[in-house]
């Protein structure tokens, strides 16, 4: 039987224990998790502060941020045209709601149709203003954008438009890959890059270069100088101008935009390529990463072009291969995270099925996790790509629209909440500690099961 008074003695310790417990949460800052595994929502939002790199990890608010994102290049031509600008915003609304949380997507559009750059340093500023309305539109759903300056190809413009230019303007050119090397069309490049970083945002009023929407910048998309296979030329280049975009813009970080193909440097590794071509392109991935000015690698993923259009089980294993030598690569020898900054697969391939789209992203959500785990140097991954609807006519066989694709959101989704919850988890300050192995085993078995 129990007396008054060890009802009352109970009663008060449970009523001490829970005052304990919740001052003891409010003044570790520990975010409590719900159900799902997600963070607790705070009732002060983390101030919207730069993205920066410790060592081989992405850093936010003093905690690692491993990235889940997404690329769609065409946002500034669509918000260009008031009958399109909405798409952008779908894009950007059906992207949060899945946890992707950055963006990449090009800042350039050289002397083409609606064109931002009509000719060098000269700028359109309907087109510039609809930039603007990119980057505030993807604040207010906390997506974070690479900005990507110029493009190897032709598309947009590229390199081939500012051999263009310089051959209208006299110079005595030969190739594309002059864009590399000849002072006039560096110029021109430098010219631009100063354009976008200064720019004064006409929605926010933040100039580029001080904005923490902006993730960080690319030099370039895909660049490769087939026409010198040393790879000298274009590492000459992005030697220059990594430094000259830090000189501008010492806050955001930068990476090249290459592919992640072996070159000279390491013949060891050309057995990793995904076939002979890849080491004669000019690319580089170690030697060109340890430039100074560049913070993290990218490296893309495509099987069916690099390897067989046919879709094989193959290219599973490559893309498990492929990631795994560039995380430890990027973790041996560059002490830098490395983003997998497009991958996907076409529908357009032979023996395309969604199960194998599917079975793709897996895979690279799955190598990620393992490095994230031991926090590790895989920084995250960006679909290449994702569409809302009724952009259709814009897919080149790797669109992806999360609202048709229930299966795949599904996997985009859930791989987002346990990046969430590993970023979250080194906000806690708990004196007593905070069990993390438990919360995650205990996380990721609830939702495979």
């Amino acid at each position: 039987m129990v007396t008054h008074k060890q009802s009352f003695s109970s009663k008060f310790l449970i009523l001490a224990a829970s005052f304990v417990l919740v001052m003891f949460i409010k003044n570790a800052n520990c975010a409590p998790f719900d159900e799902a595994g997600n963070e607790g929502e705070m009732k002060d939002e983390a101030a919207w502060t730069m993205v920066q790199k410790s060592g081989n990890q992405f850093v936010l608010n003093g905690q690692p941020f491993y990235v889940n994102g997404f690329n769609t290049y065409w946002l500034m031509v669509f918000a260009a045209d008031q009958s399109t600008r909405g798409k952008v915003t779908e894009v950007f609304q059906q992207a949060s709601a899945v946890g992707l949380s950055v963006c990449r997507t090009w800042a350039f559009n050289d002397g083409q149709w609606r064109a931002l750059q009509k000719t060098p340093g000269v700028y359109d500023e309907d087109v510039f203003k609809a930039l603007d309305f990119v980057v505030s539109e993807a604040k207010k759903f906390k997506i974070r954008l690479i900005l990507s300056l110029v493009n190897n190809w032709e598309a947009y413009g590229g390199k081939s438009q500012y051999v263009k230019w310089g051959k209208a303007a006299g110079l005595n050119l030969t190739s594309d890959d002059d864009f590399f090397s000849h002072p006039t069309l560096k110029s021109y490049y430098k010219a631009h890059v100063k354009a976008v970083l200064n720019r004064v945002n006409t929605f926010t009023n933040i100039t580029y270069k001080d904005d923490p929407t902006i993730f960080g910048w690319e030099l370039m998309n895909e660049p490769r100088c087939e026409s010198d296979p040393s790879g000298d030329k274009l590492h000459a280049w992005i030697e220059e101008m990594a430094v000259y975009v830090k000189t501008i813009d010492p806050k955001h970080l930068v990476q090249i935009g290459l592919e992640g193909f072996y070159g000279p440097s390491t013949p060891n590794k050309a057995q990793i390529n995904p076939n002979s071509y890849a080491q004669q392109v000019g690319t580089d991935f170690i030697r060109n990463h340890q430039v100074l000015g560049v913070d993290f690698a990218s490296v893309h993923i495509y099987p069916d072009s690099w390897i067989s259009q046919e879709i094989s089980d193959a290219h599973i294993g490559f893309t498990k291969t492929w990631m795994q030598a560039h995380i430890d690569d990027a973790e041996n020898y560059l002490n830098m995270p490395v983003v997998f900054s497009e991958f996907g697969v076409s529908a357009k391939d032979p023996g395309y099925n969604s199960s194998f789209r599917d079975a793709l992203i897996s895979t690279v959500y799955t190598v990620l996790l393992n490095s994230t785990k031991k926090g590790g140097a895989g920084g995250g991954s960006l679909l290449w790509q994702v569409f809302p609807e009724g952009t259709d006519y814009m897919d080149d066989g790797y669109a992806i629209v999360l609202s048709k694709a229930l299966s795949t959101s599904n996997i985009v989704s859930l791989h987002s909440k346990r990046l969430n919850t590993y970023n979250s988890l080194c906000s806690w300050k708990c004196h007593w500690g905070c069990k993390k192995k438990h919360v995650l085993d205990n996380f990721q078995l609830r939702e495979e099961l």
